[in-house]
């Protein structure tokens, strides 16, 4: 079993066929059938059942999923830190909840950059799933995510939450029962808090899971909802997005988990925290 194989075999299945995983790998489509051939004779089975409409994975390539995101990933890793350039001794890789980018990781990836010159940083946008198995497999050392599910050696440090305020292109725009109202879902306990608020409101015909998706949205067709303070106030300046402060307004739980291994030797991590939990925290205020 080698890497390429197991490469092709991830890039069937995030395409969808073999033609579209040939152009996303630039080789060619009999490559490619090569080598998924080659990698269900080493493992004697077949992973992927192949239709006109496209590939499904088969019981057998479900279980090899995982495994060939990990291992693929650790290569992509080890080669990475294997090859650093002269003048940089270490990496850091930061996992990041895509809606957290905006804030609290870029500014942690901008303090790892001003405050260890020498260390290489790689940064990886990720679901909350992706991101716990990403730090417990050892392919991140740090991620910054909603949720936390401690496994082992890690340390979650609780940051400022983040605030979720009603945002619309027009200011005149009702709190309640507003037909261009957009929904987006921040998970269980937004929506438990929601619902409180708004008991009496009928349902959203535009939902989104995220909120760059509806922001996007919004833009683009007028509307109003709740969004993140970090990603909506570039557009308060323009004219493009107004707050509504009459609205009730939420917050989300953030957290920066750490493989505790891999910090041992940090000494920028614990002052650059400190200074990013007083920064978010002032931010909050504006």
């Amino acid at each position: 079993m080698n890497i390429a194989s197991l490469q092709t075999f991830l890039a069937i299945v995030e395409t969808g066929n073999l033609v579209r995983a040939s152009h996303k790998l630039n080789v060619t489509q009999s490559t490619v059938t090569a080598r998924l051939k080659t990698l269900e004779e080493e493992l004697g089975q077949q992973l992927l059942i192949r239709q006109k409409s496209g590939t499904t994975l088969t019981p057998a390539g479900t279980k090899l999923l995982r495994y060939a995101r990990t291992m693929v990933g650790l290569w992509r890793q080890a080669r990475f830190e294997t090859g650093l350039p002269t003048g940089l001794s270490s990496v850091c890789t930061i996992g990041c909840h895509s809606s957290l980018w905006a804030g609290p990781g870029k500014a942690f990836f901008d303090g790892v950059m001003q405050r260890s010159t020498d260390m290489a940083v790689a940064v990886q946008q990720g679901h909350q799933s992706d991101l716990d198995s990403w730090l417990e497999q050892g392919m991140v050392d740090v991620i910054l995510t909603y949720d936390t599910a401690l496994r082992g050696q890690q340390t979650a440090h609780a940051l400022p939450p983040e605030d979720l305020v009603l945002y619309s292109d027009d200011p005149a725009t009702p709190i309640r029962n507003s037909q261009t109202y957009i929904f987006i879902d921040y998970g269980a306990d937004y929506r438990r808090q929601h619902d409180e608020a708004y008991h009496d409101a009928g349902v959203a015909r535009v939902n989104f899971d995220s909120p760059d998706w509806g922001l996007e949205f919004l833009l683009e067709h007028g509307g109003s909802a709740y969004l993140p303070r970090a990603l909506a106030t570039p557009h308060l300046a323009s004219g493009q997005l107004h707050v509504l402060d009459s609205a009730p307004q939420f917050q989300r739980k953030r957290n920066l988990v750490v493989n505790d291994a891999a910090a041992k030797n940090w000494q920028w991590f614990a002052p650059l925290v400190s200074h990013l939990h007083t920064d978010l925290s002032l931010n909050r205020k504006d």
